[in-house]
């Protein structure tokens, strides 16, 4: 049982408020009938809650308090029982819905979830998408909107311009010649985990942003947890060897979420289920966090 010390506030306890006035609305998107490999990923939302009382408000490092901004918990879409060609419709329809705030971070769920997310800010020609992932996710399309395929599937089928794609934190042997080939071919921008460690996470995120303010009007952000080395996301059934560290992706994170242009970030690929001590789960709840605090340097 947490202590109820009212000089520590609590993460759950901020996560619990039901601001009416929202600067950060949080939604669960229970979703997994889309994985190529078996998971259980819709169990992470509400998984990754139950975390957050192990977590405070302040940040001691970067020395921000984000107990003050208001948020809104949409609780979880009930999306769980839906296949991967049902699920997309119905939540490109549940965000289209919602209200209209200046950050909402979605906790997955698989992958498969970007895209519809993605297509529910409308005109995909002023969108911009930064994805840190250790996988490109353009596989093809043969077998249906699988959490493969979202970057795919954004470009073919729903007119998203592969130039407004940036994607960081791309891994050693996770990918194939002929998807990165997909990729130079497209103009989506690549930075691998050794880009990032030679010039740094904050150069590099700054020059993806940068890159996409000249083409869009809002920027989404998928945060796929695999893009972390396999020791720190053990239920990351995409996780491997050679991928960032904690602390260089949550930077990342904070950095997106600091700019205003920057409207959504989703949480994926963590299968509860599958999951060590809850490593797995406390480092997403960090990240989501992350992107909190990061959120405090916009007001």
């Amino acid at each position: 049982m947490a202590i109820n010390d009212p000089y520590w506030p609590r993460a759950d306890v901020w996560l619990a408020q039901e601001a009416d006035d929202a600067q950060i609305r949080v939604v669960g998107v229970p979703s997994s009938s889309a994985s190529l490999s078996l998971s259980r990923a819709d169990m992470t939302p509400q998984a990754v809650r139950q975390r957050f009382s192990r977590f405070s408000t302040f940040h001691g490092e970067w020395g921000i308090d984000f107990e003050s901004v208001t948020v809104y918990d949409e609780g979880n879409w009930p999306v769980s029982p839906l296949d991967m060609y049902e699920m997309p419709n119905r939540v490109e329809a549940l965000a289209r819905e919602l209200p209209e705030t200046p950050l909402t971070l979605f906790l997955g769920g698989d992958n498969a979830i970007t895209r519809p997310l993605v297509n529910s800010f409308g005109d995909l020609t002023r969108v911009g998408v930064i994805t840190f992932d250790a996988h490109h996710d353009v596989r093809t399309l043969d077998l249906g909107p699988a959490n493969g395929t979202p970057i795919r599937g954004l470009i073919e089928q729903d007119g998203l311009p592969g130039a407004h794609v940036s994607q960081i934190g791309i891994h050693s042997f996770a990918n194939s010649r002929i998807y990165r080939d997909y990729c130079d071919d497209q103009y989506i921008s690549v930075a691998t985990v050794a880009d990032v460690e030679k010039a740094g996470i904050q150069n590099v995120v700054s020059g993806a942003i940068e890159r996409l303010l000249a083409r869009c009007d809002v920027i989404f952000v998928d945060v796929d947890i695999d893009v972390l080395d396999a020791s720190l996301a053990p239920g990351c059934p995409g996780a491997r060897p050679g991928g960032l560290s904690l602390r260089t992706l949550a930077e990342g994170v904070r950095l997106c979420a600091s700019h205003p242009r920057v409207r959504a970030i989703d949480f994926v690929e963590v299968d509860a289920q599958a999951d060590i001590n809850g490593l797995t789960l406390d480092a997403m709840a960090h990240l989501v966090l992350a992107a909190c605090a990061g959120f405090t340097e916009r007001i």
